[in-house]
C-alpha cells in the first residue's frame, strides 16, 4: 500500500513527474474524438504546453511511464484522444472527476459534478459557464478554424489544465491515491471500450435510421403487436394513442392486479411500473416494448461511425453505485431489448455476452455470510431452491422446465432482499397480500443471518452518515439517501460494480477485447478461432474478481461467483429473448417498407 499524500509536494515523492493534461476535439456521433489541440503542465518544473493538432507527434510529448502520474478529469474522454491519435495510455492515472464524484456522492452539488462544479464546490468562484460552452460550441462545429480562433482555443485548453493545478491540491487531503489509481485503471480500460466500440449491423441500421422508415415501422407495428392487448386505439388525427381505458379492461381480463396509480387514481404509464410489472407478467413485455418504441424512439438515435461500431460516452462512476451510465438513447444496450438484435460481429469475429449468475442473491449472501443463502447459491439455482423449499415447485424443476416460475421467484426474492413491502409484492407476483407477506415471512425464517446483517447495515448507514465498498466507493446517507430501500440495496449493488470494475481492469491486462461493460455483464469480442479461449479466460478473471471483493480472507463457506457466456459467431446476431417477437415484426415491416418504396419508384419512373 502506498502511503496516501495529502500535498503535491508529498505526491512528486511517489512520482518523479506529475503531467495535467487536457485535450480539446471534435466529436461526431459513434465516431472517434478528432484531436484539435492539446495542454498540459508538468510539475515540478511548473512549465505549461500548448500544442496545435499538426504539431502533435506519433507519440505523446510527455512521459507516459509507470513513473509519472497523468492527472485528467473525465479520463476517459483525455484517454480516447490518446488511443485515437495512436499514443500509448499513461500508466498511472488519477481523474479527478472519479475522485470528485466519490467524495460529493450522496451530497448536495449546487453547480454540478462537472468541471465547473468541482472548482465552485471548491470555492474557485471565478469559473465562466458561458465562455466554456461558447467554446465548447464553436469547436463542436468544426473544421477550419481562423488564427484567432486558434489562440482562443488554445488559451481555454489551457485554462482547464489551470482548473486541475488548483483542484489538485485542493483534493489531494481526500483522496486515497491506491483507490484513486485502481479506478484510474478503470476509466483507462472504458476509454478502450470507447475506442473499440461495438459491431453493429450496418444494413439494418441504416434502414432503421432512416426516419421515414422508421415512422413506418412504428406505425404499422402497432396494430400487429396490439392485436393481443387491444390497448391502442386511432384518434381523430389518424394516429395511434394509448387508451388508459382500454388498458384497465386488458388488466381485468387477463387478472392482473395491483397495478400502480397515480394520485388522481389513473394507471400509472411510467417506464419504472412498466418495467416492475413484467417481471411478474412476462406477457406484458411486448407491450413495455412497444410503447417505449412510440413514445420514446421517435428516430433511432443510436450512435454508430463509419466503422459500423457504435460508441458513446460510458460515463463511469455516474450512478450513486458508482456504475458506468451511458446515455441510454445513444446506447445499443438501451432499455429497448429487441435493438440488441443490430448486435452483429463482423466476418471472422465473435462477440460473447458473459453475465454473472444470480449475482445480487450471493453478493448479498456473501457480504452477510448468511449460511442458508450461500447453500441455496451453491447448489444452483437459488430463486428455484427457494420455491422448492416453501412447496412451490417440485424438487425436480430447473431453468428449463420452470423458468416463468423460476422469474417470478427472482423478482420476488429480490424485491424482498430490498424491504419490497406485501402490496408491491403483491403487484409484482399476481398473488394476494396474504400471501406475499406469507412470502416475506419465510424469506425472513430461511435468512435469519441475512436480516440481521441488512438491518445493522440500515442502522449504522443512518447513525454515521455514510456507507462504503471494501474499495472504498462512498455514499452519504441522510440527504438524498435516506429511504431504507436504497440503503439496503447500495451496498450489493455497489459491491457488483468493484467486481465488474477489477474485470474490466484485468480483461484489459490479458488482452481480452471488452466492448463494453452491461450492469452486471461484459460484452467480448475476439476472432472466430479464439473466442471460447478468451470467454474461459474472462469466466476465470470474472471468477476471481468476485473473490477479490467478497472474500478477501479465503473463508471457505463463501462461495465462488458462477457466470453464463453465450456466444455469437459470425453470421449470427446477438438475440435477447425479450426482444425477438418485436425484432422479427421489425424485419418484416422494414421489408414492406422497401417493397412499397420500390414499388413507388417504378411507377414513377414508367
Amino acid at each position: 500500500m502506498t502511503a496516501t499524500p495529502h500535498s503535491v509536494d508529498e505526491l512528486l515523492l511517489l512520482y518523479e513527474q506529475i503531467i495535467e493534461a487536457d485535450f480539446e476535439f471534435i466529436i461526431r456521433p459513434g465516431e472517434l474524438p478528432d484531436v484539435v489541440c492539446l495542454a498540459w503542465r508538468e510539475l515540478p518544473s511548473g512549465q505549461t504546453f500548448r500544442l496545435w493538432r499538426d504539431q502533435l507527434g506519433p507519440l505523446p510529448p510527455y512521459r507516459a511511464d509507470a513513473e509519472v502520474l497523468f492527472v485528467c478529469f473525465v479520463g476517459n474522454a483525455e484517454l480516447l484522444c490518446h488511443l485515437s491519435l495512436g499514443w500509448p495510455l499513461p500508466a498511472s492515472v488519477l481523474d479527478l472527476n472519479a475522485e470528485f464524484r466519490c467524495i460529493t456522492n450522496g451530497r448536495t452539488v449546487p453547480a454540478g459534478k462537472g468541471l465547473l462544479g468541482a472548482l465552485a464546490y471548491y470555492a474557485f468562484n471565478d469559473a465562466n459557464c458561458k465562455r466554456k460552452e461558447a467554446m465548447q460550441q464553436r469547436i463542436s462545429k468544426g473544421w477550419p478554424f481562423t488564427a484567432e480562433e486558434r489562440a482562443q482555443i488554445l488559451e481555454y485548453c489551457d485554462s482547464d489544465v489551470d482548473a486541475l493545478h488548483r483542484l489538485l491540491p485542493k483534493m489531494l487531503p481526500e483522496i486515497d491515491l491506491d483507490v484513486a489509481t485502481y479506478r484510474g485503471a478503470f476509466v483507462q480500460s472504458l476509454a478502450r471500450m470507447e475506442h473499440r466500440g461495438v459491431p453493429i449491423d450496418r444494413e439494418i441500421y441504416r434502414l432503421l435510421s432512416d426516419n421515414d422508415a422508421w415512422r413506418y415501422v412504428r406505425d404499422a407495428m402497432v396494430p400487429v403487436i396490439d392485436a393481443q392487448y387491444g390497448v391502442y386505439v386511432r384518434g381523430a388525427d389518424g394516429d395511434w394513442h394509448f387508451s388508459l381505458e382500454c388498458f384497465e379492461a386488458y388488466l381485468n381480463r387477463e387478472g392482473i392486479t395491483g397495478w400502480l396509480r397515480t394520485e388522481t387514481g389513473k394507471l400509472s404509464t411510467s417506464r419504472e411500473t412498466f418495467e416492475d410489472m413484467c417481471r411478474g407478467y412476462p406477457q406484458l413485455e411486448s407491450l413495455r416494448q412497444l410503447r417505449h418504441a412510440r413514445d420514446k424512439m421517435r428516430r433511432i438515435k443510436l450512435t454508430v461511425g463509419v466503422d459500423s461500431r457504435n460508441r458513446t460516452v460510458l460515463w463511469p462512476f455516474k450512478a450513486k453505485t458508482g456504475r458506468t451510465q451511458p446515455k441510454a438513447s445513444l446506447w445499443i444496450f438501451s432499455p429497448a431489448v429487441w435493438l440488441r438484435s443490430l448486435i452483429r460481429p463482423e466476418p471472422g469475429r465473435a462477440v460473447a455476452y458473459v453475465d454473472f449468475s444470480s449475482e445480487e442473491f450471493v453478493v448479498a449472501a456473501s457480504l452477510s455470510r448468511d449460511p442458508v443463502m450461500l447453500r441455496f447459491y451453491r447448489d444452483g439455482d437459488p430463486y428455484l431452491s427457494f420455491a422448492k423449499r416453501v412447496g412451490a415447485a417440485p424438487s425436480p424443476a430447473t431453468k428449463a422446465t420452470h423458468g416463468q416460475l423460476r422469474d417470478r421467484y427472482k423478482t420476488g426474492l429480490l424485491l424482498i432482499q430490498y424491504c419490497g413491502q406485501n402490496e408491491t409484492l403483491a403487484a409484482r407476483l399476481g398473488i394476494s397480500t396474504f400471501e406475499a407477506q406469507e412470502m416475506i415471512n419465510q424469506h425472513r425464517e430461511l435468512f435469519p443471518a441475512y436480516w440481521r446483517w441488512a438491518e445493522d447495515w440500515l442502522a449504522h448507514a443512518l447513525n454515521t452518515g455514510v456507507m462504503w465498498t471494501p474499495f472504498d466507493w462512498q455514499c452519504r446517507t441522510g440527504i438524498t439517501e435516506f429511504n431504507a430501500r436504497s440503503i439496503m440495496n447500495w451496498p450489493v449493488q455497489s459491491c457488483a460494480a468493484e467486481i465488474l470494475r477489477i474485470v474490466c481492469i484485468w480483461a484489459d491486462r490479458h488482452n481480452l477485447q471488452i466492448c463494453a461493460p452491461v450492469h452486471d455483464a461484459v460484452l467480448l469480442e475476439s476472432s472466430l478461432e479464439r473466442i471460447e479461449t478468451d470467454v474461459a479466460l474472462l469466466q476465470e478473471i470474472m471468477r476471481r474478481a468476485g473473490r477479490i471483493v467478497l472474500n478477501p480472507d479465503d473463508d471457505p463457506a463463501i462461495c465462488d461467483l458462477r457466470t453464463d457466456a453465450k456466444i455469437i459467431r459470425y453470421p449470427e446476431r446477438f438475440n435477447d429473448p425479450r426482444g425477438e417477437i418485436l425484432w422479427e415484426r421489425v424485419l418484416d415491416l422494414l421489408g414492406e417498407y422497401q417493397c412499397r418504396e420500390a414499388e413507388q419508384t417504378n411507377t414513377r419512373s414508367a
